[in-house]
Order: structure tokens, then C-alpha cells, then sequence
């Protein structure tokens, strides 16, 4: 029986390597998935099935490849989208005190929106960006928690509860030395310096590469994505308000509708994007965050393909029988047919897999920058460095992370429930939950939604300095440790 179409097999990277020998990366360029697909599939089709079928070339190089191909190879590295991240906000505080700030500033505060007769809909860019855009960011985010859960590193319940522990320590203790060192007037903002920023995580730890132990790296994402429940339930619980229910009511059902056509087998990317929209404005009109309902929509997204072994063999099949048996320029009944072949080779993949791939791209490299580019532009000013407010969110990040994460996957070691992973010590650990202290992008989100005009601004510094520090301070450590540890993973 045929295996499935899987990323990460031998085949697939053989079949890259033939299509993309200048190194560009799969599904890098977004809108290009669905063609790198089909390609690929030809030449799985003709690998994985037979030996004689002659292998493909790749076509002809165009003047444009000289200039796109290294961008693409440069997306394809794992740092990638912390460095297009820490460049967007490099850019957005440097506009932020220069002579540009006033223009800077009032930019993201330009009214946009549309009116239909007596309706209207109309808020600022900034607040479009950080409930429309970054629904999607959370979307992903769903997607990935509940690939976690279901078939990740979080489905089984003593290899979860090292990072598990890990997360809720993380969170606790940091709010906790928040409470006790901000204004009473602050308060509100105990949820800013508990979460962690997982596209900075990633970067420094492709920057540290071999550095780092295997079982830190997977420790280190999964408690990332605990983390990240975490921070959903703040948003949800802690900064929520009036709520509207007839709008709640409204946006509870088109959830209950987008799980309806799951259930049904429907299949139009069209019917899931216009409920997901009227779910996102109901959700944003009942007093939720707007971003709430990315996450839920996540959830209900399957992460198991919904088709069996068989299936897969077959369509396979006829696939090779198709490609191979065509002629070098494809007639339209061909092109038709390959299309058909091609929407149906999406059910290989789960849902879940396949919009991870699709929109990962567009989140890391389009949609936080824009994020960071709207929301960290602060204006520096000395008083605020030492502001107890900006200390507090710091000494949450720097201290509270690190010293929550140690003392919660110390507690399930201790009494035999978990245990360390293969090749990591306790000083991995430290430099991870140091690396953890790096909050930056839910930690600017949930401080938008926790204070409000000079008390924001200084809240920023405190992130922003807060999560420098915290990342130079685990890349030191993890540095450190190398040649005393590393050597046993």
C-alpha cells in the first residue's frame, strides 16, 4: 500500500531537491502551494511507484529567479521571521523618536471602515490590524494547540506535563511579581508579562543551532504552545467587556454552523471564509476579543486527513497514470483533470496540516511585522525606564519567567511524575526559561487591551526592554552550556 504524501519523508526532499536545485523552499512564496503540490506529486508519483518512470526537470530558469531565489532561501531559514520581526520594530521605534513620530504615530490612527446605509463599521488601522489581522495570527495559533493536543506533544499526558508545568509556573509567578511591584492604578496589566513569543524563541534557537539539546527544542515549543493557551484564556477571562449577548448568541452559532459543515464533509474554502468572517464581526460586536473566534475556528479544524491509506493509493495511482501517459504540451480536458486530481490530493493532508503550510508564511512574515510595526513605536523618554510599571512588566519577563518555568518542571520532577528530556540539564532549562522571558507580541497585544494612553506607552518600554534583556541573557547561558552538555544529546 502506498504511504502518505508527507513532508518530511525522504521522497518529498528528494522530489524538492530536483524541482528547487537553487534551494528555494516549499510553500515559501505564498499563494504557490497548491502548483509546488501538484509538482511534487508528479514526482512522488513517479518515485515512490515505479523506477522507471524518467525523472523530471525543473523549467527553465527566468531572469526574475536571480532576485527572488535568494529572498526565498533566506525566507526558508528558521531565523527568518525573528529577524523580519526585531527589523519591524527597529524600524517602527526609530520613527517613533525622530522627527517622523507625529506622522508615524497618526498614522495608525486613521479612520477606515464602510457604511451601508445606516450601517457603519469604522475604527482605527491600528485597531483593524489588532482585531482583524492578527485573528488570523490566533487562528494559527488554534491550529497548532489543537495539533498539539491531538496528535503532538500534548496528547499524551506525562511527556505534557513537563512543559505543561513548566507554562503555568511561567505564568503565575510573573504575574504574581508584577502585582507586587506595579501601581495600584497598573494592576489591570498582570497579564502582560506572561506569555511568550514564539517566533523569537525559534530565532534564537536556530541561531544557537547544534547548541542546543533536541529534547530543549521541543520542550521549549511545546511549553510556547501551552503558553499560548494561556494567554486565550487571560484575553478571554481577564480583559473581556460588556458582553453583548444577542451578538454572543450569534457568534456561538456560526461556530456551531462551521462544525455542522465539518461534520457534513463540506469541503468550499468559500463557505468556511464567509461563516469565519460573520463569526469574527459577531464575536468582535459581543464584547469578546475579536481574535477569540480565530481560535475557536482553529479548534474545530480537523488535524487527521479525511481520507483512508486506500484512497491515497488509488488517487496516486491515477495520477501517474495521467501525468506519465501525457503529452509535453497538456490540452484542456489534461489541464481540467489535473485540477481535479489536485484538489482531491488535498485530502491527503489534514486541514489543520494544510492551512498551517498555507498561512504560515503570510503570519511570520506579513502579519506580525505589521503588527510590530503598528504597535512598538514608543517614545522613549528616562523617566519612564524606571517607571514601577515598566519595572514591573521587566522584572516579570527577566525574572518571573524563568524562575516560574524552573520551579514548575522542578515540582513534577521532584515527585516522579515527568522528567527531563534526554541530553537536557537544569542549566538548558534555565537558559530556556530565560529565552521564554522574550513576550514581545502577546505581550504588546495583551497590554493594548489592559491599560490605556501614558500608561501604555511606558507598559511597551517594559516589554521591549524586558524581552531584550531576557534574550540575551538565554542566549549567554545556552551558550555557556555547550561544551559541558550538549555533547550527551
Amino acid at each position: 500500500m502506498c504511504r502518505r504524501f508527507d513532508p518530511g519523508s525522504a521522497h518529498f526532499h528528494k522530489a524538492h531537491n530536483a524541482i528547487f536545485p537553487t534551494g528555494v523552499p516549499r510553500s515559501s512564496r505564498p499563494g504557490d502551494t497548491e502548483m509546488t503540490r501538484l509538482t511534487l506529486m508528479r514526482l512522488l508519483i513517479g518515485r515512490s511507484l515505479t523506477q522507471s518512470t524518467p525523472q523530471l526537470q525543473p523549467p527553465p530558469s527566468q531572469p526574475i529567479d536571480r532576485l527572488l531565489n535568494p529572498v526565498l532561501r533566506f525566507l526558508h531559514v528558521e531565523a527568518s521571521s525573528g529577524i523580519v520581526l526585531l527589523l519591524a520594530t527597529v524600524v517602527a521605534l526609530t520613527l517613533a523618536n525622530t522627527r517622523f513620530a507625529e506622522s508615524f504615530l497618526a498614522f495608525w490612527k486613521i479612520s477606515v471602515g464602510v457604511e451601508v446605509g445606516e450601517f457603519s463599521f469604522r475604527h482605527s488601522l491600528r485597531h483593524l490590524i489588532n482585531d482583524g489581522l492578527m485573528t488570523i495570527f490566533f487562528f494559527v495559533v488554534g491550529l497548532e494547540v489543537k495539533r498539539e493536543l491531538i496528535v503532538g506533544q500534548l496528547r499524551e499526558i506525562r511527556s505534557a506535563m513537563l512543559p505543561l508545568a513548566g507554562a503555568a509556573g511561567g505564568m503565575v509567578v510573573p504575574a504574581a511579581l508584577f502585582l507586587m511591584v506595579a501601581p495600584t492604578s497598573a494592576r489591570s496589566g498582570w497579564g502582560i508579562p506572561m506569555a511568550t513569543d514564539i517566533a523569537f524563541v525559534v530565532g534564537c534557537l536556530a541561531v544557537l543551532g547544534k547548541r542546543v539539546p533536541h529534547g530543549l527544542r521541543i520542550t521549549l515549543l511545546t511549553l510556547a504552545i501551552a503558553d499560548d493557551v494561556g494567554a486565550i484564556l487571560v484575553i478571554a477571562i481577564g480583559y473581556t467587556s460588556a458582553i453583548h449577548l444577542s451578538w454572543l448568541l450569534l457568534c456561538l452559532a456560526g461556530l456551531v454552523v462551521m462544525a455542522g459543515g465539518i461534520l457534513s464533509g463540506i469541503r468550499s474554502t468559500g463557505f468556511y471564509l464567509m461563516v469565519g468572517v460573520f463569526t469574527w464581526f459577531a464575536c468582535h460586536e459581543s464584547g469578546i476579543h475579536a481574535t477569540l473566534s480565530g481560535v475557536a475556528i482553529g479548534l474545530l479544524t480537523p488535524v487527521r486527513p479525511p481520507v483512508t491509506d486506500g484512497y491515497s493509493a488509488r488517487l496516486m495511482n491515477q495520477m501517474r497514470a495521467l501525468i506519465t501517459g501525457a503529452s509535453p504540451t497538456l490540452h484542456e480536458p489534461q489541464v481540467k483533470e489535473i485540477r481535479e486530481h489536485l484538489q482531491s490530493a488535498r485530502e491527503l493532508a489534514s486541514p489543520a496540516e494544510y492551512w498551517i503550510d498555507v498561512l504560515h508564511p503570510w503570519v511570520s512574515f506579513v502579519i506580525m511585522p505589521i503588527f510590530a510595526l503598528a504597535n512598538a513605536g514608543v517614545l522613549f523618554r528616562v523617566d519612564a525606564i524606571t517607571d514601577r510599571l515598566a519595572l514591573a512588566v521587566a522584572i516579570g519577563l527577566i525574572v518571573g519567567k524563568p524562575l516560574g518555568i524552573l520551579a514548575g518542571c522542578a515540582i513534577v520532577v521532584k515527585i516522579g511524575i515527568s522528567q527531563l528530556p534526554d541530553g537536557v540539564r537544569w542549566i538548558h532549562m534555565v537558559g530556556g526559561g530565560a529565552l521564554s522571558g522574550i513576550g514581545f507580541t502577546m505581550a504588546l497585544f495583551i497590554a493594548g487591551l489592559s491599560v490605556t494612553g501614558q500608561s501604555l506607552d511606558v507598559a511597551k518600554v517594559g516589554v521591549l526592554g524586558g524581552s531584550l534583556i531576557s534574550g540575551v541573557i538565554g542566549l549567554v547561558i545556552l551558550n555557556w552550556a555547550r561544551p559541558r552538555d550538549v555533547s550527551k544529546t
